[in-house]
């Protein structure tokens, strides 16, 4: 993935994306050079880059899960590709890590993605006021969405 951060960038970069996600440099550097138990994977189609995907595992015995992020670019939004992307690495982490709960956690107002995990499976639990702060400063609220083991569903193609 290391070679990987210029498309990164630009992905990240791309205004339907960029709203969603911070300063596109410092996150396509992170996603190349994940801080310890993240993993991030590039996401292909076609043999192109078009987007990405982290995990973020908790393995404390009690609290075991992993939460997940993703970013497409808006080129290829509406193909499927996300939540094709998203089942396979919530199958391995369930199938292959362990893990029984996965989180996500959308900006509020990104109804989009929201639609698209809600068909995956995953619930809502709660708004987390003032999640994340923007690069302008703004702070922004965030839906904490969660999903049992059992509730995973293999993605609709559009």
């Amino acid at each position: 993935m290391p070679g990987d951060a210029e498309r990164f960038r630009e992905i990240l970069g791309h205004p339907a994306v960029a709203r969603w996600w911070g300063d596109a440099h410092e996150e396509a550097a992170e996603a190349c050079d994940p801080p310890e138990g993240v993993r991030g994977y590039a996401i292909e189609s076609g043999g192109t880059v078009v987007g990405l995907i982290q995990s973020c595992e908790e393995n404390t015995p009690e609290y075991r899960s992993a939460g997940l992020d993703i970013a497409v670019h808006a080129d290829w939004h509406g193909r499927g590709i996300g939540g094709e992307a998203l089942h396979t690495l919530a199958r391995h982490l369930i199938e292959v890590a362990g893990h029984h709960r996965l989180t996500i956690d959308p900006a509020v107002d990104n109804e989009r993605a929201i639609r698209l995990y809600r068909r995956l499976g995953f619930r809502p639990v709660g708004v987390m006021r003032q999640y994340e702060r923007r690069p302008d400063g703004t702070l922004r609220d965030g839906l904490l969405m969660d999903l049992l083991a059992a509730d995973l569903v293999a993605p609709d193609h559009p």
